[in-house]
């Protein structure tokens, strides 16, 4: 995982850049999604305050 990917922030529909989970980005990290390289990121749920989902684990390669 490139210090990159981890920093930047992906929005709702975006195309997922690397497997792995990812967090939201709001201040109470309360949601989490596990993402395959090449889908769309989902939406926040409604509660959420955040923008949009940051990665936080990558799928080691060729897992």
């Amino acid at each position: 995982m490139s210090d990159e990917t981890a920093a930047q922030l992906y929005h709702p529909g975006d195309v997922v850049p690397a497997s792995g989970i990812y967090e939201c980005d709001c201040a109470r990290a309360h949601e989490y999604s596990t993402d395959v390289k090449g889908h769309r990121f989902p939406p926040l749920r409604h509660d959420c305050g955040g923008q949009g989902w940051r990665l936080k684990s990558a799928t080691p390669s060729g897992a």
